[in-house]
């Protein structure tokens, strides 16, 4: 599965395991459909490992955390089940150990579905997939959500009244460690609290210097809301400003100029749109400028590279586009063989179609002896919105043709 998409289930009772390089907290949340929790009992964790119509079973660190969900036991009302998982080290990202959830069947094993939420930076926590019922019937969902700030976010997000612990003051010297806190009833352990059965550690004699909020590491999630987001290699950014998913027709503009003393750079533009299962739907480019009914269309082949702006511009009508569309692949390729060691300030960018505004912005900054690139890839969430991530990977490819599988890959 890739993030979005869904499946039906036809099975009422379904096993989620999630798996890591890592061991993993896993939880899982009833929500209604306010997309909140009732109460503290639909918070199902490793202390409160049962509720209605939904278990929680720990691997021990051997196998994976499972999360198992009885779609014919679940109250009335409860419209959503929300799988979530933080590494079990604290302050540890999800950086290089991307988890794998795996949808089975509870009673016979067989398994429905797998995913694996892509190219994870400073994500501490994650809604991993989501049970939920629509028209009658019940799917799953990949999410891949990330938070930055741990299960409290996600706590938060839902409805979970989370009591963040004080800070330990500080002092001349470290006093003994104190015994373990009491566990208030409804939270025993909890995991959002960031484990609060070990000591809190000693105070450190001075604070790390605050992160600022305006340059988040590579990885991070941000949205358009501080205006123009000016994109590192796989970093995302949410489509999304003043808390509105931007879904209107934007620009995505691609440029390119000859390397120092070169000649004239023919390089052709394109984007794949690519359906839920990382099926190949269409291609548009120079020799097809218009795909999936007009709502994308490309703007021609640039044959020199020359001259100031874009070179060529692919136009994406994001509220037109069907269903089944949920990732499009921008690439670049060279179709003469020149390398793109021979390119200069190659970049890609975002516009608003109807302002002229830029959005988003993307430089290649490094380049490699090879013919094709994938500059960036926008994909649809779960909750409507897209993202938008920069991804700069070079693939040995003269043709959009060629990069229709390495690019399903990537999504």
């Amino acid at each position: 599965m890739t993030p979005g998409s869904n499946l039906p289930l036809n099975t009422v009772r379904v096993t989620v395991d999630v798996a890591a390089p890592v061991r993993l907290d896993v939880s899982a949340l009833l929500l209604s459909a306010d997309g909140k929790v009732r109460s503290d009992a639909d918070f199902i964790f490793f202390n409160q490992p049962t509720g209605p119509g939904v278990s929680y079973r720990s691997g021990g660190g051997a196998a994976p955390d499972s999360v198992t969900v009885d779609t014919g036991a679940l109250p009335p009302g409860i419209e959503r089940i929300v799988v979530t998982a933080s590494p079990d080290a604290a302050g540890q990202t999800f950086r290089g150990i991307e988890p794998t959830a795996t949808v089975r069947d509870a009673v016979g094993g067989t398994v429905i579905a797998t995913f694996t939420p892509p190219q994870l930076g400073t994500e501490t926590a994650l809604v991993v997939v989501e049970v939920y019922q629509r028209g009658g019937a019940w799917k799953v969902r990949a999410v891949g959500q990330g938070y930055a700030n741990g299960l409290a976010g996600i706590a938060t997000d839902f409805g979970v009244s989370v009591e963040e612990e004080p800070a330990p003051a500080a002092a001349a010297a470290p006093p003994a460690p104190p015994a373990p806190p009491a566990q208030p009833a409804s939270y025993p352990a909890s995991p959002w609290l960031g484990g609060a059965t070990q000591p809190p550690p000693a105070a450190p004699p001075a604070p790390p210097a605050p992160v600022p909020a305006a340059a988040p590491p590579a990885g991070g999630k941000i949205n358009l809301d501080k205006g123009r987001v000016s994109l590192q290699k796989n970093q995302t950014v949410s489509l999304v400003k003043g808390g509105r998913p931007l879904l209107t027709q934007v620009k995505m503009g691609l440029g390119w100029e000859p390397a120092f003393r070169g000649g004239n750079i023919d390089l052709d533009a394109s984007v794949i749109a690519y359906g839920p299962q990382r099926n190949h739907i269409d291609s548009c480019y120079f020799g097809k400028l218009s795909i999936l009914g007009g709502a994308i269309k490309h703007s021609g082949d640039n044959l020199t590279g020359e001259g100031a702006g874009d070179d060529e511009v692919i136009v994406v009508d994001l509220g037109r586009l069907p269903a089944d569309a949920t990732g499009l692949v921008f690439t670049v390729n060279s179709f003469s063989g020149q390398k793109f060691t021979d390119v200069a300030k190659a970049y890609c960018r975002l516009i608003d179609a109807s302002s002229g505004e830029e959005l988003v912005r993307f430089d290649l900054t490094s380049a490699e002896p090879q013919t094709g690139v994938m500059m960036a890839k926008l994909i649809r969430q779960f909750s409507g919105e897209w993202e938008m991530t920069a991804m700069g990977e070079f693939v040995k490819s003269r043709t959009v043709r060629g990069m229709v599988k390495p690019a399903a890959q990537a999504l």
